[in-house]
């Protein structure tokens, strides 16, 4: 039983990582209708990113935002350069999708020659135990979660409280009914990609933060977790996101706890293909990109 509570400790963790990531890719695809498979190399090279700051000297939390801010302006720089010039075209989604599979790699070969194979760890990734009940988490654990649970309020509150959030909806809905209604839709897509950015950057820290130690691999499995809790809450919904966080963070870590901690990355590859095959609309059906918010 103590395992079991343990992993239910770490699966709490866990979702909240998941979280942050798969917020930011929902988020990417509901507006701009973008499967951004280079998302988890966006996230492994933030969190490169902050471990060079925090090397300086400088502490893994205030590095932290260096992580996000390089997220959000690599992400628009991505968007602004390479994406949007081929879906300006008329690409379609399929060989968007092959464009990003190409930039990620195109990230990845480039990060390599500067990180090389090696482990990094950050040096804060050690803090003081404490004890609720039979649970026990870090003092930086459960800095995580409180993270995760303001940064999902945030998006909650801008989306349905603010002007942006609603010119959000609205592009996501339609973009050409939009532009028409006077809603700067070429804006709102920059803003957008600086938003999930900043969510990639901060996932990716806050995931290299969790581990133990990371690489330059560790893109992927950044990328398939985010991916399959954005699929199993639903394409394009931000609430379904957090949702399948939820369900892929516990599930992994419960069944670390049963099985092997191994297979984590199976089980939610397992995951994302049972939701395909069963319903491949998700949990929350879509009714139009981000149309949970409204």
């Amino acid at each position: 039983m103590s395992l079991l509570v343990a992993a239910f400790g770490f699966g709490l963790v866990s979702m909240s990582v998941i979280a942050l990531a798969a917020v930011g890719f929902t988020m990417q695809f509901g507006i701009t209708n973008m499967i951004n498979l280079a998302y988890g190399e966006v996230m492994i090279t933030s969190a490169y990113l902050a471990y060079y700051v925090n090397q300086a000297g400088v502490s893994i939390w205030i590095a932290m935002l260096g992580g996000a801010a390089f997220g959000a302006v690599f992400s628009f720089l991505i968007n602004r350069f390479v994406y949007a010039p081929f879906q300006r075209k008329g690409t379609a989604l399929l060989g968007m999708v092959i464009v990003s599979l190409a930039v990620s790699l195109m990230i990845s070969n480039a990060m390599l020659p500067i990180v090389g194979y090696f482990s990094a760890a950050y040096r804060e990734r050690f803090s003081r135990l404490l004890h609720f009940g039979s649970l026990a988490l870090t003092v930086n654990q459960i800095a995580i979660i409180v993270l995760a649970i303001g940064v999902m309020l945030a998006v909650h509150a801008l989306l349905r409280y603010t002007r942006l959030g609603k010119a959000m909806r609205a592009t996501a809905a339609n973009p050409t009914l939009a532009r028409n209604c006077g809603i700067p839709t070429q804006r709102v897509i920059d803003v957008v990609w600086l938003i999930t950015g900043a969510l990639c950057g901060l996932a990716g820290v806050v995931a290299a933060l969790d581990s133990d130690s990371f690489t330059i691999a560790n893109g992927a499995g950044f990328l398939i977790t985010a991916l399959a809790a954005a699929v199993l809450g639903g394409a394009g919904q931000p609430y379904g996101a957090m949702i399948g966080a939820v369900v892929i963070g516990l599930i992994t870590e419960l069944s670390a706890a049963v099985w092997a901690p191994d297979y984590k990355q199976v089980v939610a590859f397992g995951i994302l293909v049972a939701v395909m095959l069963l319903r491949p609309q998700g949990l929350l059906a879509k009714r139009g990109a981000l149309a949970a918010a409204g």
